[in-house]
């Protein structure tokens, strides 16, 4: 700890780094891979403490798409609940020799109530059976603007189509050393004014009890006009590097991670997007350079981004 007293006292710390200085009392990384908090939340309800609208745009698609089918057929099973208890002989139109027969009748009965496509051969008869059929049709109209809404929400959700690289790199650059993280967009979009920064955060023992230091890790280069290709993060590690004198050893067994925050215009949503990652000193090859990972095609009139290429890397010696 010494040591990183040392070294870090050469560099700028961040005082407005939004993480919580007391490392006792931190559990894992700051950052999980895909970019979000690695935070718990309690002392609130469960219900107060979700944002139902953001969970329904964030969760995977065929979540979704499983709990818009599973609501469908729970609320239409209720009301054919209710129906069969009312009666069926208050549906005119139905046709059945038993049980089960009957209820059926009432569940596509009460589809079409719900979705409000009209009545076919059933419609409802006396005062019960058309008061749930009414409020049944009023609670189709809303849950479907609802559904609507979530669709389009999630289609047309900005979202920044980018891919980091799975390691973060310490690679030879010019005459010494800097640390390299790799991004490149995935998605048939024009993206421009990308903008990048990247913060170091470090676990260091001070007045004997471990804080959290952050230190802002200047770039070679922080913002680029376009983003078509590949982007290579580039921290040189000199003297005024809080990263200046770690060894492979430093990398292996210091509690350290390596955030990057990227902001970046898309053309598609005329708006700019956010992405985050982050990179745990575990997550650090020490001693790799990239690999290339564009290239010609065979005509000369194309340049080809392989993508399958983002972590590519082979070792060398520094």
């Amino acid at each position: 700890m010494e040591f990183l007293k040392k070294i870090n006292s050469k560099a700028k710390q961040d005082t407005d780094s939004g993480f919580g200085t007391n490392a006792s009392n931190y559990g894992g990384r700051f950052f999980t891979k895909n970019g979000n908090a690695n935070v718990k939340k309690v002392g609130v309800g469960f219900v107060e403490s979700i944002s139902w609208f953001h969970t329904m745009l964030s969760i995977p698609r065929w979540k979704f798409l499983f709990i818009i089918l599973l609501f469908y057929f729970v609320v239409n099973l209720f009301f054919a609940t209710l129906y069969y208890l009312i009666g069926v002989e208050h549906l005119n139109g139905i046709s059945a020799e038993n049980d089960l027969e009957k209820f059926a009748q009432a569940f596509f009965f009460s589809i079409q109530t719900y979705t409000t496509v009209g009545y076919g051969h059933i419609n409802p008869t006396g005062f019960y059976a058309s008061f749930v059929s009414s409020i049944e049709a009023l609670i189709g109209l809303l849950t479907f603007a609802i559904a609507t809404g979530l669709f389009f929400g999630r289609f047309s959700k900005p979202e920044a189509f980018i891919r980091f690289s799975q390691n973060a790199l310490i690679a030879p650059y010019e005459n010494g050393i800097a640390l390299m993280v790799r991004m490149a967009p995935y998605k048939n979009t024009n993206l421009s004014e990308a903008e990048a920064r990247i913060t170091l955060g470090l676990s260091l023992e001070e007045n004997d009890k471990l804080v959290n230091k952050f230190y802002q890790l200047d770039l070679e280069m922080e913002k680029i006009n376009s983003l078509t290709l590949s982007w290579t993060l580039v921290h040189p590690i000199t003297k005024e590097s809080p990263l200046y004198g770690f060894s492979k050893n430093d990398f292996e067994t210091i509690d350290g991670e390596i955030i990057v925050f990227l902001k970046v215009f898309d053309d598609m949503y005329s708006n700019h997007v956010m992405k985050r990652t982050s990179f745990t000193f575990k997550e650090i090859i020490y001693g790799a350079k990239f690999n290339l990972m564009y290239d010609r095609n065979t005509d000369d009139t194309k340049t080809i981004l392989y993508l399958d290429k983002l972590n590519s890397y082979e070792k060398v010696v520094l």
